[in-house]
This record gives C-alpha cells, structure tokens and sequence, in this order.
C-alpha cells in the first residue's frame, strides 16, 4: 500500500468525523482573497521574494506569486500571513 494514500485516507476520515475542512487537517495551503485589496494564506511554508509588485510565498508543492501594486506583507507567522494592496492577480505555480 502507497504511504501517502493510507495517510490521506486517516485525515480525510478525521476531517469527515470531526467535520473539519479537509485542507486544514491535511496541512494544505488555505488561500483567501478579500476583492483586491487583501491576500491571507494559512499553511505557508515563508516568503521566497518581496517586493512592492510581487510577493512569492513558498506552499507545499507549489509557490503562489501575487502580482500587484503597493503590495506589503501586514502580518506573518509560522501559520499564516497577511498582504495588504491592490492585487492584480495571483499564480498559483506548480
């Protein structure tokens, strides 16, 4: 049996018993965009380049670049993180 897959199968069935979403449990990035104005991201793995036009944040298996104008990082944790400006777009890049 694939490692991966029996582990998928006991978070998806705490995910289903608990009634919790199942990219939480599994540790997925969980991403939110307010209109253009703001970006949130739990379960980022840091910051891979900053800039007032593009912030890169390092995800699981993946680097989610947004693309914008006075773009600034407003809050960060090891969980979380916060960008605030007017963003323009967001790449989801494998």
């Amino acid at each position: 049996m694939d490692k991966n897959r029996g582990r998928k199968g006991v978070l998806t069935g705490a995910a289903e018993l608990f009634d919790l979403p199942a990219d939480v449990v599994a540790g997925l990035p969980h991403v939110e965009v307010v209109g253009n104005r703001e970006f949130y991201m739990e379960n980022h793995r840091g910051i891979l380049s900053y800039g007032g036009e593009e912030i890169a944040v390092n995800a699981e298996k993946a680097v989610v670049r947004i693309h914008g104008r006075g773009l600034e990082l407003v809050s960060m944790t090891g969980e979380a993180l916060r960008v605030r400006g007017t963003i323009e777009r967001v790449e989801w890049v494998e």
